[in-house]
Parts: C-alpha cells; structure tokens; sequence
C-alpha cells in the first residue's frame, strides 16, 4: 500500500506528459531568476533614490533612513565584529525551540480536529479564542508561567506557529479524498494503517505550507519579545540601535530578520518538497 501512494496523490495524466513537463520546468527557473533579481533591484533603487534624496512626503520622510550603501557598509562591519554571533545563535536557537515546539502540538491538535468531530467540538472553540491575541500580549503572562526568560521567549515563537500549522494541518485532513480512505478500508486498511498511509501523506502539502507561514510567523513574535525582555538577539539588537540612535545598524538588523525568516521559511519548503514528491508532480507551470 505505501508504494501506492505517490500514485494516488499525483495528478491524473502526469506520466504522459513527463517529456513536455521536464522542458518546461528547465526554461522556468532562469526566467523566473531574472523576474525576481529585477524586482530586488528596482527595489533597492527606489530606496536608495528615496533616502538619498531626504524625500519627505509628508506622511512619511526618509530624511533619517540611511541608503543602501550606508547599510552595506554597516553589515560588514557587523559581520566582522564579534557581536553579532551571540545575538544570531540566541535567536536561532528561541525560534527552533518554538517552532519544532508548535510543529508537534499543531500537527497533532490539527489531524485529531481534522479527523475526529469529538474532538473539533472540544478542542477548536478555544483555539479559536486564543488565535487571534496577538504575541505582545502574550509576554507578560509568559514572563509569569515560566521560570526563565528563554523559555518565555520560545513560548511566544511557540504561539506564532503554532495557528498557522495547526489551521493548514485541519485543512489538509479535511481535503483528503473520502474515496481514498473508502478504497483503503476496503483493502483491509485499520485506523491507524489510514492514518499513516491515506490522511497523513495527503495532508502534508497543507502542512508543510502552514509551517512555512508558521517559521516566518516565529521570527516576528520572537522580534517582538526580545525587544521587551532579551538580553540577546537580533530583536534585541534592533530595539538597541534604536534607543542609541543608530539607524544604520536598525535597517540592518530589519535585513536579517528578513533574510533569516526567508531562509528558514525556504529550508521548510525544501524539506517539505523532499517529503511530499507527489505533491511536487502537480505544482505551478
């Protein structure tokens, strides 16, 4: 039954079209590299055009945002200084200690809503009470709860991921073919030979979207609790260069908050696409 499940899950008339589909797939890339470096270009130009230029629009002024250059000149001076590495361990590690936290509880929470309608009943109307307090609001209360500052910082991180892949976990269950779990149950298949072979495999493109969203969504709520309670972090230095006034450092900090969410976010899809191959056989042409 396991060898079968590629099949299942792949779209129907792939095979036929495995020549034409590989041919498409090898011109797409390049073009969509020079869309996307065209597009991080035009946007480095109109910073630099807008802050070197002290625009003051009068709702919003770039008269103290530094250009590009000066960020640049900024961030290798923070790559060269030995600063940077305890604040970028620190935050690593609170994001990996909420997100692998929130990727356990979602999973789980989202297959048995998703599954079971006792447990939807139960489960989902408090959820859905929490979901929408935001991670400030969370901190003081984390502060109380737990014994130290890093666990309560990973808790916030926990309580970003965890909606997103939770959510996207009910919805992958939910969208899983009855007409499969019928064919599987008729082949002899139990609960848990269905679980494993039928709902997991076909809500897992669903659940590798939601932790995607759900690791950019940990480096926001992480930002936020270690600009209020860290000693170290990339939030923390952000905030810092903040309260001493220097911008260059603050834009620089925004880049790699960016640059490591993007990153982690892409290392999830990667995994992902790794363990979903079916899913792949159906993507975007």
């Amino acid at each position: 039954m396991t060898a079968s499940v590629t099949a299942a899950f792949a779209p129907a008339g792939t095979r036929s079209r495995g020549p034409a589909r590989l041919g498409v797939l090898r011109r797409l890339p390049a073009q969509r590299l020079v869309l996307r470096g065209t597009s991080l270009l035009a946007s480095l130009a109109a910073w630099h055009l807008l802050a070197n230029g002290k625009v003051d629009l009068g709702i919003v002024s770039f008269r103290n945002v530094p250009t590009p250059i000066e960020a640049a000149q900024a961030a290798l001076a923070l790559f060269r200084s030995p600063i940077l590495w305890p604040h970028l361990g620190a935050s690593l590690v609170r994001v990996m200690m909420g997100f692998l936290a929130a990727l356990a509880v979602g999973i789980g929470l989202g297959v048995a809503i998703g599954r079971f309608r006792l447990a939807r009943d139960l489960l989902l109307p408090p959820l859905e009470v929490v979901r929408p307090i935001p991670a400030v609001a969370w901190i003081p209360l984390a502060i109380l709860m737990f014994p130290s500052s890093e666990l309560s910082m990973a808790f916030i991180t926990f309580t970003g991921a965890v909606f997103p892949i939770l959510l996207n976990t009910v919805h992958g269950v939910e969208t899983v073919s009855p007409r499969l779990v019928a064919s599987a149950r008729s082949l002899g298949a139990g609960r848990a030979a269905i679980l494993r072979e039928v709902i997991l495999p076909g809500a897992t493109p669903s659940i590798v979207t939601g932790a995607a969203i759900g690791m950019g969504t940990a480096w926001f709520c992480l930002v936020t609790a270690e600009m209020i309670s860290g000693q170290y972090g990339i939030g923390y230095f952000t905030w810092e260069s903040y309260t001493l006034q220097n911008y260059d450092n603050i834009v620089v900090g925004m880049l790699l908050i960016g640059l490591l969410g993007m990153g982690s976010s892409l290392l999830v899809r990667g995994i992902g696409s790794l363990l979903t191959p079916w899913a792949a056989l159906g993507g975007a042409r």
